[in-house]
């Protein structure tokens, strides 16, 4: 008897490959649920650090995070968007950026016009993290959970302070849309983090009136 896969067998999916197990599921979490659910989305922190880091870095990479998610979940507006299919496959969570606008503080030059007026308007909202388990399909299920966790807070542009170090963080980000604006002297943490943001569909103020200095200006580190 031949030991060749009969046809069926050969057109099996893997079984290891969470995005063909079933269609992926995009929930909105709340606050207590984010509690729960802590330990399982830093397993998906430590699973998106990058395979050459060491096991001792990535401990304390997962440290850390589980520390920034704790003071999030701590915020007013916290929202978290889960991906699944019979595990956890991505993630994104943040908040709403306060209308004093002190979240940019330390930013290097004028803030945009259109940023701290929308600041100001409260409809900016900070994403802190965008998770995705690897695999091909990664950047397209990362702006799914942007889009649905910024609809979902019926925010005008999305805003995000980056480690500059953190490059696959940064390409994903550019990948999806994001743009660059600046950087921002940090008190803690990283001293410096580039800005960037997302102008959402079609509620991002355009103003009629010519702004004190150029709208959306690009800058480089």
């Amino acid at each position: 008897m031949s030991g060749r896969p009969r046809p069926e067998q050969a057109r099996r999916p893997r079984n290891d490959d969470p995005y063909l197990m079933a269609a992926v599921r995009l929930l909105r979490v709340s606050r207590w649920r984010a509690q729960d659910l802590r330990e399982d989305l830093a397993d998906l922190y430590t699973e998106s650090c990058e395979a050459t880091t060491g096991e001792t870095y990535r401990s304390l990479r997962r440290t850390g995070f589980l520390r920034r998610l704790a003071a999030d979940i701590r915020r007013p507006g916290f929202a978290l968007v889960i991906a699944e299919t019979d595990r956890l496959v991505g993630c994104a969570f943040g908040f709403p950026v306060p209308s004093d606008g002190r979240w940019w503080s330390g930013f290097d030059g004028p803030l945009p016009y259109d940023v701290e007026q929308l600041t100001a308007s409260g409809d900016v909202f900070a994403i802190s993290k965008i998770l995705v388990r690897p695999h091909r399909a990664g950047q397209e299920l990362a702006c799914r959970l942007q889009e649905r966790l910024l609809t979902g807070r019926r925010a005008s542009l999305g805003a995000a302070l980056v480690d500059p170090a953190d490059l696959p963080a940064l390409a994903g980000l550019r990948a999806g849309g994001w743009q660059d604006i600046g950087m921002v002297w940090h008190p803690t943490g990283p001293p410096l983090l580039r800005a960037l943001i997302l102008p959402f569909a079609e509620r991002t103020l355009v103003r009629p009136t010519e702004p004190p200095h150029p709208s959306w200006p690009r800058r480089t580190a």
